[in-house]
């Protein structure tokens, strides 16, 4: 990266199967080159996951760090998992509301998790 002009500079990642330009994996707004199919699959693992763990009678607790209301697809799983029965802990120094009968934390992630080690180790 130039740090001047805070662009991507040479040399570049490529493909190393094709030699083409490499791209993240990630989903931008308009992306016509998205590929899902690895989202598809991991989609699906964890909804057989969250699946096999409801059949067990398995308590889930969803533990969610820093995730925002500006880009809600975090926490809009985790509270569609918390309506199913999970409970969840949501961990956000300036958005720590939660559904009733939930969790949140108005602390950094780091201090969060710290105090909920020591509390479940009891020191």
């Amino acid at each position: 990266m130039d740090p001047k002009t805070f662009r991507a500079s040479e040399p570049l990642p490529r493909c190393p199967e094709c030699g083409s330009l490499a791209r993240p994996n990630v989903l931008m707004f308009g992306d016509g080159e998205w590929d899902s199919a690895r989202t598809d699959a991991q989609e699906r693992r964890f909804d057989e996951f969250v699946g096999a763990l409801q059949r067990e009678g398995a308590r889930l607790v969803v533990v969610e760090c820093g995730a925002g209301t500006a880009v809600s697809t975090v926490r809009s799983m985790s509270e569609s998992l918390a309506r199913g029965g999970a409970r969840l802990v949501r961990i956000n120094v300036r958005e720590p509301q939660v559904p009733p009968g939930n969790l949140g934390l108005s602390l950094g992630a780091l201090e969060a998790l710290t105090r909920i080690e020591a509390a479940l180790r009891g020191t």
